[in-house]
């Protein structure tokens, strides 16, 4: 074993240790893993006494994001790896705050219309949120593979906090989409 890889994993778990990262996975997303997740994360938050509003509150973002990668993450290859309905999830504590975090590959086309969306759901505000939510549940345009902005309306509803978020370029075809969701840790 190479000493500079266990050099990389003990700095990558002093990493974990510092940001109180609880769970990280990389890879593709199916039932079996989300309740894997939603377990591990269950008894964490045993461990720290956490509020069942809050509990509720952390899974229910935990699930949508999972959904957003199994359903959304473009397909593309990278040499000899190909990337399809892959990502990375991760579940992190702060003082006030859970977070979660999910990053997978869109289509460069994508991106425009995404960051557009969550610009708009992140300037609304609680009765308007409600009103989109109502309204695409109604006539909003689902896509092929399920969806209007659903989840990220629903996230943002349940944690009143604004959706945080990146896209990073892969290639001159490909963007890493990071999202990232803080949930209160007060009910």
């Amino acid at each position: 074993m190479e000493s500079g890889f266990l050099e990389f994993v003990y700095d990558f778990y002093k990493s974990m240790k510092a940001h109180e990262i609880k769970l990280v996975y990389e890879g593709r997303v199916t039932q079996q893993i989300t309740k894997a997740f939603i377990a591990l994360t269950e008894a964490q938050m045993k461990e720290n006494a956490e509020a069942s509003t809050v509990q509720r509150k952390v899974f229910h973002v935990m699930v949508e994001c999972l959904q957003n990668i199994s359903r959304h993450a473009d397909e593309y290859e990278s040499g000899e790896s190909q990337y399809a309905g892959k990502g990375i999830f991760m579940v992190s504590r702060t003082e006030q705050y859970w977070c979660v975090t999910t990053g997978n590959a869109i289509f460069i086309e994508k991106v425009k219309e995404l960051k557009d969306m969550i610009e708009q759901i992140n300037e609304l505000n609680e009765d308007e949120l409600k009103d989109l939510y109502v309204r695409q549940m109604r006539e909003g345009r689902l896509s092929t593979k399920g969806g209007a902005g659903l989840g990220f309306i629903d996230i943002r509803r349940k944690t009143k906090k604004k959706l945080e978020y990146n896209f990073l370029p892969i290639t001159d075809k490909v963007s890493f989409f990071l999202l990232t969701t803080y949930i209160p840790r007060t009910s």
